[in-house]
């Protein structure tokens, strides 16, 4: 039972067998990992530190001992640890042969705790295997078998391995030599569902661990959600309104307009305010194009400032080269030492390869300019006359936009002016004065735009003039190449009739769709088999009915036949679907009226 078999008093029972050697059971005890204990559970080194793994009552080693070196050599992998005979309280353990192979075991399976040991003598009983395998470590269960082998079950992992150590030893119980008293232990991993099953258990709990870990780590590395946007009312959009003509509040205010509209703030009340706010998102675009026209001059520049950075340096390079090729000239050269001489052509060299590359990529600029310049320069008159015609139809389409922007505008003028004339007569005497002065200045403002929509009427006006004559050019070009295609067409008819007086036979011959008599016999074949079959027939089946004629015949050879010869033969496609097919009719009847 597990109270007998755990640690017993020398009071309650007497040491059956002396233990004759101590330091051998120390040194088992300390191979196993654990510290060396009495058969009765007390201490054989009471000054043993199991974490220093060395006694604190022997001095420490002094490395001018004799025979010690400042750090001993180290255990090498290989070697296996020395094994000392165990005694127990009910029986003996002795140890395997050093040079015998370690005994085999099993793949150790996932979270295992349980062991088999085989090999037990027959008069073994579980509180001699309790006694023997508790060193190890805390033992839960132990099931035996009437078969000389049994299964431990521990509380920890690792006390399998130190369980594993005893894998080998003969085990003799008391002081018998009977054969029933004796036994070699075989210690192996064993197999067991409660032991899978709470290693599934700690699997899942890590993987939930890790899981919880991961959304922490993310929440803690999610951006924060935007600010909500606020609800129309005419502040906020008067408010709005001031933040989208600032360039630095622009993007803010333009994502709340955004947000409105689809909220479906628009209505017939507030939609003079929101195209107010679309005419400013509109104006910004101007701001936009300057901004990257800006850029894009501070782009050339940058280029230009490295282009002549590029060039000094090539200069500076250039100047260290002639450098080095004067001091390698005889006259400075021989008042130099070997290792002087040495470096000097390393670093001509180096310069060299770096100048080289310089002038490489400058050449490169410089090429690349010269290529801008070339398709700039270099342009047919067609495409120039393409250009300028395409120039003046963007023109008329900016003018057109600008145009209706500028009726959008009065619009928006001509209801503001009435919203203040509702306002007016609902407002009190005192603000009359202010509201006639604001009259008077958009009064001002529309006069202003009406003659500026008149000016641009009228420049609308004349490009349209100019884009009407630009057309009739281009229709008179292309009559006069009209003409001149049909009078090259025309001396290219002449000179083939007259080819065609000369050697009208050799015409004949040649665009002739049938080229031997083979073929004519294969065209009356098939005319007559078709017209056998009014319904048509498949080019299979055609071919089918041919190879009893001749064997040689192939379907390809009969189908490019066939399609050359398209006003005798016509191919249909008959069916739907699945059933689709085509077939080959006789049609030379209707081709001879055609012909």
């Amino acid at each position: 039972s597990a109270d007998g078999g755990g640690n017993l008093s020398l009071d309650s029972i007497p040491m059956g067998l002396p233990m004759s050697d101590p330091a051998a059971w120390t040194t088992a005890m300390n191979n196993l990992g654990m510290a060396p204990m009495g058969m009765a559970g007390q201490p054989l080194l009471p000054d043993f530190d199991p974490a220093l793994g060395m006694m604190t009552g022997i001095p420490p080693i002094n490395p001018m001992m004799p025979g010690l070196g400042i750090v001993p050599p180290p255990i090498p992998p290989d070697m296996p640890a020395v094994k000392e005979i165990i005694h127990c309280k009910s029986c003996t353990l002795f140890p395997p042969n050093p040079h015998l192979p370690p005994p085999a075991t099993r793949e150790r399976p996932p979270g295992c705790k349980t062991v088999f040991v085989g090999g037990l003598p027959e008069n073994a009983t579980e509180q001699i295997i309790m006694e023997v395998f508790e060193q190890c470590g805390e033992v839960i269960a132990i099931r035996k078998s009437k078969k000389n082998f049994c299964h431990i079950r521990f509380a920890e992992e690792f006390i399998v391995d130190k369980a594993l150590y005893l894998s080998g030893y003969r085990i003799r119980l008391g002081s018998s030599t009977d054969k029933k008293d004796t036994g070699r232990l075989h210690v192996d991993f064993a197999q067991a569902r409660d032991d899978l099953y709470e290693w599934e258990c700690k699997q899942r709990m890590l993987a939930r661990e890790e899981r919880h870990r991961r959304r922490l780590e993310e929440e803690r590395f999610r951006p924060p959600s935007p600010p909500p946007v606020v609800h129309y009312s005419d502040h906020e959009c008067s408010v709005v309104a001031e933040k989208l003509k600032d360039d630095t509040k622009f993007s803010e205010a333009i994502q709340t307009l955004l947000t409105w509209i689809e909220r479906g703030e628009v209505n017939r009340r507030t939609a003079n305010n929101f195209y107010s706010m679309i005419q400013s998102a509109n104006s910004h675009i101007r701001r936009l194009v300057n901004e990257k026209a800006a850029h894009e001059k501070e782009m050339e520049e940058a280029k230009e400032k490295f282009k002549l950075a590029l060039s000094g340096i090539l200069v500076q390079f250039e100047q260290i080269v002639a450098v080095y090729h004067s001091a390698s000239k005889q006259k400075a050269w021989d008042h130099f030492t070997k290792a002087q001489r040495k470096n000097i052509s390393v670093w001509c060299k180096q310069a060299e390869e770096m100048r080289n590359i310089h002038n490489d990529e400058l050449m490169g600029i410089r090429r690349e300019e010269e290529m801008e310049m070339s398709d700039e320069e270099i342009e047919d008159p067609a495409e120039m006359k393409e250009t300028e015609e395409s120039a003046l139809v963007s023109q008329v389409e900016a003018l057109k936009e600008e145009n209706d922007s500028l009726r959008w505008q009065l619009d928006a003028y001509r209801n503001e002016v009435e919203l203040l004339k509702q306002e007016q007569g609902k407002a009190s005497r005192d603000e009359d004065t202010t509201k006639e002065q604001q009259m008077k200045l958009l009064q001002q403002a529309l006069q202003g735009m009406q003659k500026h929509l008149l000016k641009v009427q009228d420049e609308y006006k004349k490009r349209e003039a100019e884009l009407e004559k630009v057309r009739e050019e281009k229709l008179k070009m292309e009559t006069l190449l009209e003409n001149l295609k049909e009078q090259e067409s025309s001396t290219s008819r002449v000179c083939a009739c007259s080819q065609e007086k000369e050697c009208p036979v050799e015409k004949t011959l040649s665009n002739s769709p049938v080229k031997s008599e083979r073929e004519v016999l294969l065209v009356g074949i098939i005319s007559t088999f078709l017209h056998v079959h009014p319904f048509g027939a498949s080019i299979e089946y055609i071919c089918s009915y041919l190879q009893r004629l001749d064997s040689k015949i192939c379907t390809a050879e009969v189908e490019v036949l066939m399609t050359r010869l398209q006003n005798t033969f016509r191919q249909e496609l008959s069916g739907v679907g699945a059933s689709l097919e085509k077939r080959w009719k006789f049609c030379g009847f209707d081709g001879l009226k055609m012909t």
